[in-house]
């Protein structure tokens, strides 16, 4: 997934939603009323159209796939370095530019 476009990731969360949704088994109808949404939501949705995210949550939580999010995005403050920074009070907060000097430019191609 790693050189997928936006569109390709949408369209294969939709074809792996819908075979939840066919293997649980529930019409596109059942889950839209499961997760309060309209039909078309649905629908649209399962043809890889681009939906609003509060909408893709309220799928997944309808298909009792919610638990699965840690695995999408794991919590940061469960790593080992994130206890060692709380321990020397040294929690990032923002993130800065690092300022490059003009004599330690590296050189790329195309820098001529």
């Amino acid at each position: 997934m790693k050189y997928m476009f936006s569109y390709d990731i949408i369209s294969e969360l939709a074809k792996r939603t819908k075979e939840y949704r066919l293997a649980y088994p529930l019409t596109q109808q059942e889950l839209a009323d499961r997760a309060g949404i309209s039909l078309r939501s649905i629908q649209k949705f399962e043809k890889g159209l681009d939906v609003q995210l509060d909408i893709f949550i309220k799928i997944i939580m309808a298909l009792d796939l919610a638990d699965n999010f840690d695995a999408l995005l794991p919590d940061m403050s469960n790593r080992p370095s994130a206890y060692l920074a709380k321990q020397k009070g040294t929690v990032r907060k923002r993130v800065r530019k690092k300022k490059v000097q003009p004599g330690n430019r590296t050189f790329k191609w195309g820098d001529e």
